[in-house]
């Protein structure tokens, strides 16, 4: 079982975690909010990445589709233009924002949690998200991500528990940045 007070702290955390992963520059303007159901989400594509412990597995997907906005979006993220980029090179600026969610998701639940590993991020076709009930899992939560109220992601985070789960965070914490996206 995940307690409530468990479920409020993964909520607070994933939007904290999803603001700074997503946002091209610090002037941005990023909405997060929690929605229904999955089917909201019309992307063709997510970045799957897990935190795993003893107790539970929390599976991140962030959902996208490489259109026009997704990629000056991404292109920007990156401080690049967008012709400057190929299909190869937006997917490591989305699969690395990808990490930089799970990323900070890891290290609080690390505050919490001894001996968590975290995967490499893996793309898949949106529909593997609608066999997210198969897993039984014991939370599961979709989010609408809003940014610059002109671009619109959304992510869903899955949680299968394999011992009871409760912990609490200090939900009056300021957003912490995590640094810039670098890649090598």
């Amino acid at each position: 079982m995940i307690s409530q007070q468990a479920k409020d702290a993964f909520d607070f955390i994933v939007t904290g975690a999803l603001k700074n992963a997503l946002c091209a520059s610090s002037e941005g303007q990023c909405e997060v909010s929690v929605i229904a159901d999955a089917k909201e989400a019309k992307e063709k594509k997510v970045v799957l990445l897990t935190v795993s412990s003893y107790t539970f597995r929390v599976m991140t997907m962030l959902y996208f589709t490489l259109n026009r906005e997704t990629k000056a979006h991404f292109a920007a993220i990156n401080r690049s233009e967008v012709e400057a980029m190929n299909e190869s090179d937006y997917l490591d600026v989305i699969c690395e924002c990808g990490n930089i969610f799970c990323g900070a998701l890891n290290r609080e639940l690390g505050n919490h949690f001894p001996h968590l590993g975290m995967s490499t991020p893996n793309v898949l076709d949106r529909e593997c998200v609608d066999y997210l009930t198969e897993l039984d899992a014991g939370y599961t939560q979709h989010f609408k991500i809003s940014i610059n109220e002109n671009f619109t992601m959304h992510a869903s985070v899955c949680v299968c528990e394999f011992a009871d789960i409760d912990f609490k965070v200090d939900m009056t914490q300021t957003e912490e940045s995590n640094g810039e996206l670098e890649l090598f």
